[in-house]
């Protein structure tokens, strides 16, 4: 989603509490006794310290690191800036773009049990959205080498969105902002990210099948995984309880956005609110291939140069709703996502043994700001994949 800024928002009723006052490392399971933080734990705690607190930082940060059963939880600020209290695991949270993720998920199913092709395109599917896209296949929707126009982008919808952003928009409708433009390129060409594709890639699933998308995610992803706390809203509160989401000018007062956002403004392309722990449960199942059957999972993991847009630790290439992140340490698969309030990385070894989500309380924006979130994000997949 990009940086869209709402216009009509909470205020808050207590001053900023001090971001950094509350910061923790907690390892879990939460009975165990664990060791004392060794070095490169008290490096990485460091690290994700000097993303909060004022005059620029997020109020709150939380990673989860798992390997195997060994969970390890580092967290910085706070959850709640009127209550103080940290970052939980278990805290609602809007994903954004990792969202994609599952929409992906649910279409490689529908592949996998012949309901839907790669190959389909959207005329044989949607043949009421525009001629100039009838050619586009189910494939490049996933890779986003569509070439379709991202609604998100459009003088329209930015205006109803920033002029209320709870506002609950009809999802099987938000591609009509964009329905009078052509294709930006021919399909398959070239690379270029747009929220429109994964509205169209779950507009097929429901055309495919039948049956809602919300309905298809249940059956097909979250079930299967336990995901209890994952949730696709179509209005804007978020379950409690929740990480509070923030949006500040450097050096001016916080705003709670955390319930001012409709999920339908966004819906498969970045509506799903989860929890950091049901997200690593879900990216350790899609990362690793474990939802789908092997000639699927080589057709996912067949990848394109990426994206420059929040690209993730490292250098980027894009698969079927899928990123593979190359680091200094390793290849991780994953998403990342941005939204007003949240930004997300949600990662997992190829082998789906490990994973990491990552998560700000704010929208973080900038060249500079961005690079230094990048380097703390790479710093946690080398922490990852260490042995």
């Amino acid at each position: 989603m990009p940086a869209a800024r709402t216009r009509t928002r909470p205020r808050l009723t207590a001053a900023l509490l001090a971001a950094g006052a509350c910061a923790a490392l907690v390892t879990a399971p939460a009975h165990a006794e664990g060791p004392r933080p060794d070095d490169r734990d008290r490096a990485l705690h460091k690290a994700l310290e000097d993303l909060v607190g004022p005059p620029d930082g997020a109020p709150g940060a939380i990673a989860v690191l798992q390997r195997g059963r060994d969970v390890k939880v580092y967290r910085a600020g706070v959850a709640d800036v009127e209550s103080g209290r940290p970052p939980k695991p278990g805290d609602h949270m809007r994903i954004a773009s990792v969202a994609k993720a599952y929409s992906g998920a649910v279409a490689l199913r529908l592949v996998d049990r012949d309901e839907l092709r790669l190959g389909d395109t959207i005329g044989k599917r949607l043949p009421w959205l525009p001629a100039a896209w009838h050619k586009v296949t189910l494939r490049q929707l996933l890779q986003h080498t569509s070439g379709l126009p991202d609604y998100t982008e459009d003088p329209d919808f930015i205006e109803l969105f920033a002029a209320d952003p709870s506002r609950e928009f009809d999802p099987h409708r938000l591609l009509d902002f964009v329905a009078d433009e052509p294709l930006r390129f021919r399909p398959g060409s070239r690379y270029r990210y747009s929220n429109s594709d994964n509205i169209a890639v779950a507009l097929m699933a429901e055309a495919a099948t039948g049956r809602r998308y919300e309905e298809l995610l249940q059956r097909l992803v979250l079930r299967p995984l336990g995901a209890r706390h994952t949730s696709l809203p179509r209005g804007a509160r978020l379950p409690r309880p929740y990480l509070h989401g923030y949006a500040f000018d450097p050096g001016g007062p916080l705003e709670d956005i955390s319930n001012a956002i409709s999920g339908s403004a966004v819906w498969a392309s970045g509506g799903i609110v989860s929890t950091p722990n049901d997200l690593n449960a879900f990216m350790r199942a899609y990362a690793g291939g474990r939802l789908l059957s092997k000639e699927t999972r080589k057709q996912q993991t067949t990848w394109v140069k990426g994206s420059s847009v929040n690209p993730g630790p490292g250098r980027n290439e894009a698969g079927l709703a899928l990123f593979k992140y190359t680091t200094r340490c390793g290849v991780v698969h994953g998403h990342t996502g941005t939204i007003p309030g949240y930004t997300q990385l949600a990662v997992a070894t190829p082998d789906g043994r490990r994973s990491m989500t990552f998560t700000l309380n704010t929208q973080v924006s900038g060249a500079e700001k961005v690079a230094r979130m990048r380097k703390v994000q790479e710093d946690f997949v080398c922490a990852l994949l260490r042995h």
